[in-house]
């Protein structure tokens, strides 16, 4: 029978005691705002907390036909709105602790009014119990969570969601669901947990002793939840367990998980933090309500392309994920997907059969992941749909609640991620602009392969101020202008370089120093070696394919055809590359080539230390032969790290069997995504030292007499953000050593530092600019 109302508070309709509660709720957050810090993003979220709320017991109390919550019910409302404010203030510390515990210790205390209230005015309903019951168990899940966030302490939150796990337990096994007895020890168990709770968060006791005390009530927690399980299974007849309904309510976890991480998940891997996964995905929100209100197949073929769609855009963001924290820029979707090949090639090279098997499996999980967010998105519109009402509504609270967070607070828990996301929106629109983007260079880069400054110009007219000098220009793997310039690497490095110059100049040499913008990051070293011969900027594999189908004069080839032998060093080298002669090297020694029979290191084929003096002795050393144009590169500072050997007498080099007994703990690829920052930046920086000693010291050891050495050192990229960290920016220290004044004289315009190491502040070229630059001072 439905019970009559009348005038008062306490027997008003339900819908007027809900909106005597939202009022204080209103109230209480309008004071917490200016009082305790708790901005926008917080309220909104206690907003939208209270509604759903509301919307709960509205449904509740139809459902149980009752008009009216009570008496107690009004206590318990203003019980609720309290611990619904207190959602504005998990994690904030100082006033919003003080705020926090006020406000809870005034809930705790209406706990003990609103039951005897229904008791003396014989107002005991089922809903009002439940009421109570739900109440409880919120403000213990908020104090939880406070508790967590403050100390840091996760495992707390077990405290608050135990018993929603006993209640989920309930849908699938319903013999839980039976009638417990009263029972004292529950009530104790139960009241200790907020006081616990409570006491912790006021900070009152050393962090030591809360935990101490938190970890013991979750223990009773745990033994009394025990105890009613089994008084429940011992009053229970049968023990049916719904294996369907838990495997369906698992589904559809899973699928909620997969399509909520696609889109919550930052395409920046420096906001890969757990606080940048709780945002609120507009594309979820607009997608369910549209999903629920389609007629059936309609729906089904919209869900189905929806997730297929928004696992290609996943898979973009891991692209994105993989590109900045290597080479500082995102994955072009236009002219990238030509790496696929390089990267399978360097798998097979470092993992043989295993990489190959790492690259089917890569694509077998692409495929995988479309084909299960597609049936993801058709799952979720079928909830959607058979949930219409529900589902419209909290959709349009969460876009309200979006538009809030989003254009009005713009609210973050993690810079440059706002927790009013919209990346799949974002990833489209990104998509869109980059295409013609990327079409507009391939044309600017098409004119400037038909344009060229240095087309046509006579050989004997190019280069004529190094005539018969040997020019080696040698690049040091990863080294980047953070190393000689950020503080946590400066240490290292500088001190390197100035040993460096004291020994370079006490055998006669001079050094101009700059600094050239690469226009790559943290990897595609071809790429900058191809953009320093080219005189143009080779960003993307299309960019080099396009390159080296054309006539362009390369710096190597301008050597070649004004009479120099021109060579290059790659021990990295394991296949054909029919590139060489487009590049002007007349002599390719890979790495099968230079005779080496010791260990790898790493990644590393052989130490740079070994590259040099066989470069020596293959090319510099040889009797009766014309001027040398040597390009060199040096592998042992690429990626991973260790281990790296010392410096041996050159003379005892050999073929390289004697760095047997130093390549101990070979460090495999996989681990620069493993260690930490520190650890991979000490060893990337030991690496780098032994790679500029190796080069320094191999010119300083080079005969007193011979002043024809020319050589240009230069880095080809930063490390990648493993290393140096996010904006590191792609700028290389190049340096140009020579005994030759005059050399050095023919580039003073340049405004180059002199000795190895230009200042914080010396103004960048492009990459590109160099062949010209060069060109001009020589020719």
């Amino acid at each position: 029978m439905l019970r009559k109302t009348h005038g008062t508070a306490a027997t008003a309709p339900v819908a007027l005691q809900i909106a005597a509660g939202a009022a204080l709720l209103a109230a209480v957050l309008t004071v917490l705002v200016p009082t305790t810090g708790a901005g926008a993003l917080r309220v909104t979220g206690a907003a939208v907390v209270g509604a759903v709320a509301a919307a709960l017991l509205l449904r509740a109390a139809r459902r149980a036909g009752e008009r009216t919550l009570g008496p107690a019910g009004v206590v318990t409302v203003a019980r609720g709105a309290l611990a619904v404010a207190v959602v504005a203030l998990v994690g904030l510390d100082g006033a919003g602790t003080v705020a926090l515990v006020a406000l809870v210790g005034v809930a705790l205390v209406l706990d003990g009014v609103d039951g005897p209230v229904a008791r003396r005015t014989g107002t005991e309903t089922a809903l009002g119990a439940r009421f109570d019951m739900e109440t409880d168990a919120f403000l213990l899940m908020v104090l939880s969570a406070h508790v967590a966030a403050t100390t840091g302490q996760w495992w707390v939150t077990a405290l608050g969601l135990l018993r929603y796990a006993f209640v989920a337990a309930g849908r699938v096994a319903p013999w839980l669901r039976g009638e417990l007895p009263p029972r004292y020890s529950a009530k104790v168990v139960a009241a200790l947990q907020g006081i616990v709770l409570v006491v912790t968060a006021a900070g009152v006791l050393p962090d030591a002793v809360a935990l101490t005390a938190v970890g013991m009530a979750l223990a009773a927690l745990v033994w009394s939840f025990g105890v009613s399980v089994v008084q429940l299974w011992r009053a229970a007849e049968r023990h049916p367990f719904h294996a369907r309904r838990a495997g369906a309510a698992l589904l559809t976890t899973l699928c909620l998980a997969l399509v909520g991480g696609i889109l919550v998940l930052p395409a920046d891997p420096a906001a890969l933090d757990p606080a940048g996964l709780l945002r609120l995905p507009i594309e979820a929100v607009l997608g369910a309500a549209v999903l629920a209100l389609l007629p059936g197949r309609a729906r089904w073929v919209a869900a189905a392309l929806a997730g297929a769609l928004l696992a290609a855009l996943g898979l973009l963001k891991l692209a994105d994920i993989g590109f900045l924290a290597f080479q500082g820029r995102r994955f072009d979707a236009v002219s990238d997907w030509s790496l696929l090949g390089n990267a399978h090639d360097f798998l097979q090279g470092t993992a043989g059969a295993a990489g190959t098997a790492v690259v089917v499996l890569a694509a077998v999980v692409a495929v995988g992941l479309v084909v299960a967010t597609a049936a993801a998105a058709v799952r979720l519109g079928q909830l959607a749909a058979r949930h219409r009402r529900a589902t419209v509504g909290v959709a349009a609270l969460l876009a309200a609640a979006w538009l809030v967070v989003g254009t009005v607070a713009e609210a973050r828990l993690v810079p440059g991620v706002p927790v009013a996301a919209a990346d799949g929106v974002a990833e489209v629109a990104h998509r869109a602009q980059q295409v013609p983007e990327t079409l507009r260079e391939r044309r600017e880069l098409t004119e400037s392969l038909a344009r060229d400054g240095w087309d046509g110009a006579p050989p004997d007219a190019l280069l004529s101020a190094l005539r018969g000098k040997d020019v080696v220009i040698t690049f040091v793997e990863s080294y980047g202008r953070n190393a000689q310039n950020a503080p946590a690497m400066a240490p290292r490095i500088r001190p390197v370089l100035a040993e460096a110059d004291a020994r370079l100049t006490a055998a006669g040499y001079g050094a101009r120093s700059g600094v050239l913008t690469a226009p790559i990051n943290g990897g595609g070293s071809w790429l900058a070696h191809a953009t320093l011969f080219s005189g143009l900027s080779i960003a993307d594999q299309g960019a080099h394919d396009r390159l080296t189908a054309s006539d362009r004069l390369t710096l190597p080839r301008a050597f070649r055809d004004a009479g120099w032998e021109t060579t290059v060093i790659t021990p990295a080298t394991t296949r054909e590359w029919p590139e060489a002669a487009f590049f002007g090297h007349q002599r390719v020694y890979a790495g099968d080539d230079l005779g080496y029979a010791g260990p790898p290191f790493s990644w590393s084929p052989m130490p740079d230390q070994y590259t040099l003096d066989a470069f020596s002795r293959l090319e510099l050393d040889r009797p009766d032969r014309g001027p040398v144009l040597g390009t060199v590169v040096l592998t042992s500072s690429h990626a991973p790290w260790s281990p790296v050997p010392p410096l041996l007498d050159p003379a005892g080099i050999g073929d390289g069997a004697v760095y047997g007994p130093y390549a101990g703990g070979q460090q495999s690829y996989d681990t620069i995504f493993s260690l930490d920052r520190e650890t991979l930046r000490g060893d990337y920086l030991t690496s780098l030292e032994y790679a500029l000693r190796s080069a320094t010291g191999w010119v300083a050891d080079r005969p007193e007499g011979d002043r024809d050495l020319v050589v240009v050192m230069l880095g080809d990229h930063e490390p990648g953000a493993t290393v140096s960290g996010p904006g590191a920016g792609s700028d290389v220290p190049v340096s140009v050593i020579t005994r030759d004044t005059d050399v050095l004289d023919r580039i003073d315009d340049w405004g180059w530092t002199p000795g190895l190491l230009p200042p914080p502040d010396a103004p960048p070229w492009l990459m590109a600019e160099f062949r010209d630059r060069f060109l001009a001072a020589f020719s």
